[in-house]
This record gives structure tokens, C-alpha cells and sequence, in this order.
């Protein structure tokens, strides 16, 4: 991470970057945090490295910028818009973190999203070859962001850039353009990118035979767990429009499957919890 005024950037042409496995990026990503109003934001700047690394680098330094200004957008949405910008060879991205973490808006000068409706549906995608040996490349990427973000009162928004490009912005629930949440709820979110000095369990690991079944309202509560950090009968019941017996019913469900663990009054995720929402936003 560089700051503000750093060396001049890598120039690589356009030739090189439709050739070769590397897919090497043309540009630093800018990543500008407004941290108060009528003030300039903090700006950051994400090295041009190969695209893997690329694509981890920024992801985990905007979702690290956005929780620490109290956002409750999980890792897993903001890589999955951060792995769009391939789309636009990674042309001049800018991320803005606004509304105390809680809307994020990715910005590039590539060749735009012409057909914004298809780009969230399942299956539409322009990824090519190359493309493909880091993300998946089969359109999956933005429908699983507007599904999550819809599951939990935020909201996907794919607009025009000026003169060219796409910009895409993620709101959470505790942005001003949706309902707020709390500072105590969102203070112990329980979702983040595994670091270097831990190892993240996966899915197949703590479900071996399969994944439990859970209704699409229970998917709900558990989302509204991992995006209040704790939660008990009366905010689900709150949220979700359900009575407190069937969000007590619910709450317990989950944690007989081990999915969420009882702490004093209210329930958290567990690892299992966690790897299950993992495994579920990422189509598996």
C-alpha cells in the first residue's frame, strides 16, 4: 500500500495485457475514504501487481478501510465487486468508501456496462480466457452481491461512468440510503478475510457429508446475525417482520446445526456459521 504521492505508475500496454498469463494491471487503484462531510478524503493507493494479488490486495484493504469506519459489508461481497473491475482490464479503478463504511462505490474507465440488466443475472458474463484463471468467469459475480445485499436491506446500484466505464456501488444496511444500524451492533462483526496468521476452515471441511438445508428465512436470520454480530428473538423478530415465537424457533434451529452459538441472551456465528454464509454467497 502506498500513500497519496508515490512513484510514477507501471505503464503496461494494451497488447501485453490481452497476452500472457499474468494479466498485469495498467494502473494503481485509488481507494478515497470520507471519513466527514464538505471534508477531502483520505486517499490510498493499491499496487499494480499481478492480477491475483491484485484483486486480494484491494479487496482486503477496502474492506478493512470500511469496517474500520463502521461498514457491514462482508469481505465476501466487496471481493466479489472488486474481481468486476477485470472486466475493465483493470482500467484507472477508483473505490470510494462513504457513509461510515457503509457504502462502498467501485469506479473504472473500462468499456462500461452497456446491458445493466443481464450484468446481474446469472449467467451473462464477457470474461475470456485469460480472465478466467482468476475469477470464475461464468456471470455469477453481481447476482451474488444484488441476492445478499437484497437478503439484508441493502441495495446494488450499476451506473455510467463519465465518458466511459462502470460504476457499481454496494450499500449496506447501515448506509443513509437504507435503514441504520447500530454502533453496538456492527462494532464485533463476526465476517472478515482470513489474515496470513490464521487459517480459515472451509465449507466441505465443517459440513463433510453436506450442507444443512435452511428455509430462505432462516437464511435471513442468519445473515442478520453475521451483520449485527449478536443477535436475539426480538431484532430478528424486528427485522424480519416475524413474531418473537417464530424467531425464537428459528434462532434455535440454527443453533442445534452449530451455525450460530448462544452468547448470554443473544447468538453469534460460529466457524460453521461463517464457512455455511461463505459457501452460500459464493454459489457452491
Amino acid at each position: 500500500m502506498k500513500s497519496f504521492y508515490s512513484s510514477s505508475p507501471v505503464v503496461v500496454t494494451t497488447k501485453e495485457l490481452n497476452s500472457g498469463s499474468s494479466l498485469p494491471t495498467t494502473t494503481r487503484a485509488r481507494v478515497a475514504v470520507y471519513e466527514a462531510p464538505m471534508a477531502a478524503p483520505r486517499v490510498e493507493e493499491v499496487e499494480p501487481v499481478s492480477a491475483g494479488e491484485y484483486i486480494e490486495a484491494l479487496s482486503s484493504r477496502v474492506y478493512e478501510l470500511a469496517r474500520s469506519q463502521g461498514g457491514v459489508i462482508p469481505y465476501t461481497v466487496v471481493r466479489e465487486v472488486a474481481e468486476n473491475l477485470i472486466h475493465a482490464s483493470f482500467a484507472e479503478p477508483v473505490v470510494s468508501v462513504l457513509d461510515g463504511g457503509n457504502t462502498i462505490r467501485f469506479a473504472d474507465q473500462g468499456p462500461g456496462i452497456p446491458d445493466k440488466h443481464k450484468a446481474v443475472l446469472p449467467g451473462f458474463t464477457t470474461a475470456t480466457g485469460p480472465m478466467k484463471q482468476y475469477i470464475r468467469g461464468v456471470g455469477s459475480g453481481l447476482p451474488i452481491v444484488r441476492d445478499f445485499l437484497s437478503i439484508t436491506g441493502g441495495e446494488l446500484v450499476i451506473e455510467d461512468n463519465l465518458g466511459c466505464g462502470a460504476v457499481v456501488t454496494i450499500s449496506g444496511k447501515g448506509s443513509r440510503h437504507t435503514s441504520a444500524v447500530t454502533a453496538d451492533q456492527t462494532r464485533e462483526l463476526a465476517y472478515a478475510p482470513p489474515l496470513q496468521s490464521e487459517t480459515r476452515l472451509a465449507a466441505d471441511q465443517l459440513f463433510p457429508c453436506h450442507r444443512p438445508g435452511l428455509s430462505n428465512r432462516q437464511q435471513q436470520v442468519l445473515a442478520l446475525v453475521m451483520e449485527s454480530g449478536s443477535a436475539g428473538p426480538s431484532l430478528v423478530s424486528r427485522e424480519l417482520g416475524v413474531g418473537i415465537s417464530t424467531a425464537y424457533r428459528d434462532l434455535a434451529s440454527l443453533e442445534e446445526l452449530g451455525l450460530i452459538s448462544a452468547d448470554g441472551g443473544k447468538r453469534a456465528l460460529t466457524e460453521a456459521g461463517m464457512a455455511y454464509l461463505d459457501d452460500l454467497i459464493a454459489g457452491s
